[in-house]
């Protein structure tokens, strides 16, 4: 990924009120709408991959990543493409990681492509960040991967709001991004189209991920965000519906830890927990 430093002029910053690059809390989007910076990326391999027995059931993959903890549906049946993919889940109360200093943050998303497709990734979803002192905000964003995330501004979030998330493409290189605050009755969507020709949708993957996202070249702190669980998870194709029953289980390893355990608990269900 490159990084890129763009200064706005004012009449660019007034433009950009409805879709902001994204940032943490207000100070960090106001700063973000002038320097580019905040990134959701492919999946980035770390390390070997295991074997585990979630809640007694039979041994489940589980794939090591510095980044993406959740659960990936890494083909589609056979001679479909995935093109819509949804779900619901709670916020959570998020705080910073022991010994940590400074902000941390972390995302949930779902999303199309990225894994094992890594053109693009079609993606919403929202932030959790916690600031240096302790303060905690929310973002809710959208991303047509390479192109940066923005945010969808004056979409209000709190601790234990029930968001519903869904992106859907209409074709490889055209989709839609959902969020709905079914707390509030508050519902915002975007239209995207690829931000150029090669980074079109494939339609391999669909995704129910807790991210730690980037900044600038870097992977931010990442914040203890206790626990999301993604219900009402499904993945459509041009034939019907699939749910999280096949999955590679992804979980974030940094540094020789493991900071994640991903669960599914069922075949509509993704849980994700801060270790």
């Amino acid at each position: 990924m490159k990084f890129s430093t763009i200064l706005l002029s004012n009449a660019l910053f007034a433009a950009s009120v409805l879709a902001a690059p994204r940032g943490g809390g207000l100070a960090r989007r106001l700063e973000a709408r002038a320097v580019r910076s905040h990134q959701s990326h492919p999946l980035i391999p770390e390390g070997s991959t295991t074997t585990k027995a979630p809640n007694g059931s039979n041994d489940t993959h589980v794939q090591y990543s510095s980044n993406w903890a959740g659960a990936v549906l890494e083909s589609p049946p056979s001679g479909q493409t995935f093109n819509q993919v949804s779900g619901v889940f709670t916020v959570p109360t998020p705080s910073a990681p022991s010994g940590a200093s400074g902000s941390s943050a972390a995302s949930a998303w779902v999303g199309i492509d990225g894994d094992t497709y890594t053109n693009a990734i079609l993606q919403t979803g929202i932030d959790f960040t916690v600031g240096d002192d302790g303060s905690v905000s929310y973002d809710a964003w959208y991303e047509w991967y390479p192109d940066y995330a923005y945010d969808f501004d004056g979409f209000d979030i709190s601790s234990g709001d029930v968001i519903s998330l869904s992106v859907k493409s209409s074709s490889s290189s055209s989709g839609e991004v959902v969020i709905e605050n079914q707390t509030t009755g508050k519902q915002v969507s975007k239209t995207l189209s690829a931000p150029d020709s090669s980074s079109t949708l494939g339609g391999q993957n669909a995704e129910w991920i807790v991210e730690d996202f980037e900044q600038g070249n870097n992977l931010v702190p990442f914040a203890d965000f206790g626990s999301v669980t993604f219900s009402n998870a499904e993945a459509n194709t041009g034939s019907g519906s699939v749910g999280t029953d096949g999955a590679t289980i992804l979980d974030i390893r940094q540094n020789n830890q493991v900071l994640t355990d991903t669960t599914i608990p069922s075949s509509s269900e993704v849980t994700v927990t801060y270790e």
